[in-house]
């Protein structure tokens, strides 16, 4: 049923400054800008990686507070999304680079077992963004 990852997407509640954060942290420029919506394209197998402007998310609840949306939705003032864990050759050093951009801590580098080491950061628009060393995608890599 699930064959691999496609688009990822994240919210963000200022569109512009979260495309010039991703542009800076990826090193390239989105390959799809809209008002609303703007996608890179990233890694090995060219994931999608999008960030939608919150402004233009469902309303999901009459009654939920008015926090920003960008700041996990609904008001909650917690990271948005699920942690999605994006391959990198070193993770202690692209956490470094994550929090020296403005990131904040979310989960610090630590090993999963079997040369698994993850971590994961908030991004300055709330959401959850997961890196990980897996040696598993470089054995996938390693076969094509």
């Amino acid at each position: 049923m699930l064959r691999g990852l496609t688009t990822v997407a994240y919210q963000a509640a200022d569109l512009n400054a979260a495309r010039e954060w991703y542009t800076e942290v990826l090193g390239i420029e989105p390959y799809f800008n809209r008002t609303e919506y703007v996608e890179f394209r990233v890694g090995d197998y060219e994931h999608e990686f999008g960030i939608l402007d919150s402004r233009f998310l469902p309303d999901l609840s009459a009654d939920q507070s008015s926090g920003d949306r960008g700041s996990g939705g609904q008001g909650s003032g917690a990271p948005g999304g699920a942690i999605v864990y994006w391959h990198v050759d070193d993770a202690q050093a692209a956490y470094d680079r994550l929090i020296e951009r403005g990131a904040t801590p979310h989960q610090p580098p630590r090993d999963f077992g079997e040369n698994f080491v993850g971590a994961a950061v908030i991004d300055p628009f709330g959401n959850v963004l997961g890196i990980m060393y897996n040696p598993h995608y470089i054995e996938v890599l390693e076969k094509r």
